[in-house]
């Protein structure tokens, strides 16, 4: 059987990198590993990652770290099909993953920083093997058994600063039992306008090499490579004291074995190129001592994939030690061309993995913080629930494989004096 979902990453050829289930971006993580570390989205280190990429240097040494545990609703029972235990009919629990994150940011002279980030995820569950019509109704067949599996990260940023901007180059690597994938990337800002206007710009490359692990079922095949390109240009400006305007462009192309050896049915092209733009407001509000942040993303692909993401939230500052953030984000997707519940071997490309599916997704969740002298504390929770019925787009069929999960993070940073 499926032995794990591996796709393409964050990113991610699962269009939405910021709203998809960390399963999926386990699955996709080799594709998208040099855009996310050019975005410092890869962490889960908001605090860190946001004033590493300042104009100004880091005065101390920090360090922070961050535990999450992500777990995927078990699969609807009227939607799968067995036989489990005797029910050829029964519903089956998903992926759980454990996430361990690291993040050391050290100061070097006056115009330069180092920062090292550390990952170690544990995933245990079972993944979509394929879909197929049982009694008229279109079912899903998961992996037969449970996998369990570690995968490692690590990345080095070497930034420097001057008046007029920043500039950047992260190094990265990933392994685990059946892939390995290396990535560089380079960023730079550039103020101007007395710093009201803001110029971002990046490039990356990822190699990633896939060995697929042989089980009961053999993998589509022994060996796969997969490379990635991505460039990116924003442009950020301030409108007054209290508010600020961004957007952003970025393209990706990607080549190489792009296909799921574990799925059953799947047979994709061998190039993908995705586009993004991405529009940002934020607006301090000093009446209530709050900020609210907007945000807006398109995606397409010559897959025909095209997507939409709007999140707001809401940032609360609570006296002078607390800040509580809730938000809410909504997703929208219209499925790959070759994707279908019931593939049609005969054509060339086909695909039943839910990622390419159309469908629709609504995430809330709540995040606390709290500084006491040197150190911070964090707790976010995340619920994500998609559903065919949420999508902006109906003229595709809808996966039974489509996923709920719930997201729970605690956090700790430390700044010496």
């Amino acid at each position: 059987m499926e032995k794990k979902n591996s796709q393409q990453l964050k990113i991610n050829t699962h269009c939405d990198c910021n709203q998809q289930p960390i399963a999926n971006r386990v699955g996709q993580r080799k594709k998208s590993a040099a855009l996310l570390a050019l975005s410092s989205a890869a962490l889960l280190l908001p605090a860190l990652s946001q004033k590493s990429l300042a104009d100004t240097p880091p005065e101390n040494i920090k360090l922070g770290y961050r535990f999450s545990s992500y777990q995927e609703e078990p699969t609807d029972a009227a939607k799968t099909f067995g036989p489990i235990n005797g029910n050829a009919s029964a519903s089956v629990d998903r992926y759980d993953i454990d996430i361990n994150q690291f993040r050391l940011i050290i100061p070097v002279m006056d115009q330069y920083s180092v920062t090292l980030d550390l990952q170690a995820e544990t995933l245990s569950g079972a993944s979509p093997w394929f879909t197929g019509e049982v009694g008229g109704q279109t079912k899903l067949v998961m992996s037969g058994a449970s996998i369990r599996e570690n995968r490692d990260d690590i990345g080095v940023n070497f930034r420097y600063y001057a008046s007029e901007g920043n500039a950047g180059l992260t190094l990265s690597h990933s392994s685990e039992n059946d892939y390995v994938s290396n990535a560089f990337a380079l960023d730079g800002a550039y103020n101007l306008n007395e710093k009201h206007t803001t110029l971002n710009a990046g490039i990356s490359f990822s190699n990633d090499e896939l060995e697929p692990t042989q089980g009961l079922i053999p993998a589509k095949i022994t060996t796969g490579n997969k490379d990635s390109l991505s460039l990116f240009f924003g442009i950020g400006q301030v409108i007054n004291k209290y508010s600020l305007i961004q957007t952003g462009l970025s393209y990706t192309n990607l080549s190489g074995y792009l296909t799921d050896p574990y799925k059953y049915r799947d047979q994709r092209p061998d190039e993908k190129q995705q586009w993004a733009w991405t529009l940002g407001y934020r607006q301090f509000i000093p009446s209530a001592d709050a900020a609210l942040h907007a945000d807006y993303r398109f995606y397409h692909d010559n897959w025909s994939v095209n997507s939409h993401t709007l999140e707001l939230a809401w940032h609360q500052n609570i006296k002078q030690y607390f800040k509580m953030v809730p938000y809410a984000r909504y997703y929208s997707q219209e499925a790959a061309d070759f994707f279908s519940n019931n593939a049609k071997l005969s054509e060339k490309y086909y695909a039943d993995d839910f990622r390419l599916s159309t469908y629709g997704a609504v995430a809330t969740g709540l995040r606390i913080e709290t500084s006491y002298q040197n150190w911070t504390f964090l707790v976010s929770g995340e619920h994500y629930d998609s559903d065919a019925n949420y999508g902006l787009y109906s003229n595709n069929e809808a996966s039974p494989g489509l996923v709920s999960f719930n997201l729970i993070t605690f956090g700790l940073d430390y700044e010496f004096n």
